[in-house]
């Protein structure tokens, strides 16, 4: 009765051991939930400058907009990328979704026949080999180095483009790792994707939330050649997940775009329009850079708690991490096996259990191995720091 195509589809950050956690919830405990990048459930606050764009405006979203999205906000969205270096692009190469997780599942649908193959990074955010998979294609992997900084391996993504491959995904700020990828290495992709007429997926929407020391390169700012789907949103930059304020940008040679966005359209047409209220706040928040610059400030929280997080990582014996350069997430290594579990699932579980702290095991986001785990840097500095000794706690009395 149910769909095979549902067969392998799945996400962790919400799945059975998240429901187990709201079960310890309902008995009285109290859960420290480092499973998912929810800005407002650790007291973040919506910006005034949309708060008010919002409020002042809140009657011109009460009716159906264009099935792209409204006019001003289209116009800002194209604005703002074409600031950052993609050239041939206007409001009507926007579409604005309810958040990423729709213009994924738009577009992958638009492209991506039973069968055909994109190549996706490991680790990867679930939500694109979900979508993948849903529409009868095939998420193909890539390695992401971790001995290069979470890097993709070029010469992994060679050896993995067959007849069947329609495209390559990047997720750049990368989720789960915090990578952010250099030129030469994005520069690499492209070229790939131009060599063997490929179209690029490239998810971008924690470009706003790059440390100092990393500078973020927008794919389809490396040219015009290559038919390129851009992605963000103000889910984490404006911290307004709960809006679900999306959108995707079509550049590219003009007939593919033309002969995409047809497409694109016909699916856009079904649900008719987006959520026009959160459309209101777009102009407002790519106007309002000071908000998100002043988070990940060397004085701001987002900063000052992945300063924290990390400082109690390193001193975790028998635990690895990469510093963030970039996004919510820190993806540290363990030996689970050493400390006597059998995968990372159960790691996971476990220190539910024994510290009350849900994080997400490494393998829901593809992880080749069962020696990783996600969290998210969102407590305030002294609660992290907390947290982390517990975990460090946890990891010390289990190694065996």
């Amino acid at each position: 009765m149910i769909s095979s195509n549902l067969s392998d589809v799945r996400s962790d950050i919400r799945g059975e051991i998240f429901y187990k956690a709201l079960d310890l919830e309902k008995s009285g405990q109290k859960i420290l939930k480092l499973n998912t990048g929810n800005p407002a459930a650790f007291g973040f606050k919506m910006p005034e400058s949309i708060k008010n764009a919002i409020t002042e405006n809140i009657d011109a979203a009460l009716g159906y907009c264009d099935l792209k999205g409204m006019a001003k906000a289209r116009e800002s969205i194209a604005k703002y990328h074409s600031e950052n270096g993609i050239k041939g692009i206007s409001a009507d190469d926007v579409f604005i979704t309810n958040g990423v997780s729709e213009a994924a599942y738009i577009s992958v649908t638009a492209l991506c026949s039973p069968g055909d193959e994109i190549l996706v990074p490991t680790p990867c955010y679930s939500l694109w080999v979900n979508m993948i998979r849903l529409c009868g294609g095939k998420a193909v992997f890539y390695d992401c180095r971790e001995d290069n900084e979470w890097q993709p391996d070029l010469e992994d993504i060679k050896k993995n483009i067959t007849s069947k491959t329609k495209g390559i995904l990047l997720i750049n700020p990368n989720n789960p790792t915090g990578a952010v990828y250099s030129k030469e290495i994005v520069q690499g992709i492209y070229d790939l994707a131009l060599e063997h007429n490929l179209v690029i997926f490239s998810d971008e929407i924690y470009d706003r939330l790059v440390y100092e020391g990393a500078t973020h390169t927008p794919t389809a700012s490396l040219g015009n050649e290559v038919l390129t789907l851009t992605f963000n949103g103000l889910s984490k930059s404006h911290c307004i997940c709960g809006l679900r304020c999306g959108w995707m940008v079509v550049s590219g040679p003009e007939a593919k775009k033309v002969e995409l966005k047809t497409a694109l359209v016909t699916i856009t047409s079904i649900r008719l329009c987006s959520n026009s209220t959160m459309q209101l706040a777009i102009p407002a928040a790519l106007e309002d850079r000071a908000y998100t610059d002043e988070m990940i400030s060397k004085t701001g929280r987002l900063y000052l708690q992945r300063k924290a997080a990390m400082e109690a990582l390193n001193k975790i014996e028998g635990l690895s991490v990469m510093e963030n350069k970039a996004a919510l997430y820190l993806f540290p290594r363990v030996d689970t096996a050493k400390m006597g579990f059998k995968n990372d699932k159960e790691f996971a579980l476990e220190l539910l259990l024994d510290k009350k702290i849900l994080i997400v095991a490494g393998s829901g986001f593809y992880a080749k191995d069962n020696n990783h785990f996600r969290i998210v840097a969102l407590p305030k500095p002294e609660d992290m720091t907390t947290a982390i000794n517990a975990i460090g706690d946890f990891i010390k009395e289990r190694t065996k």
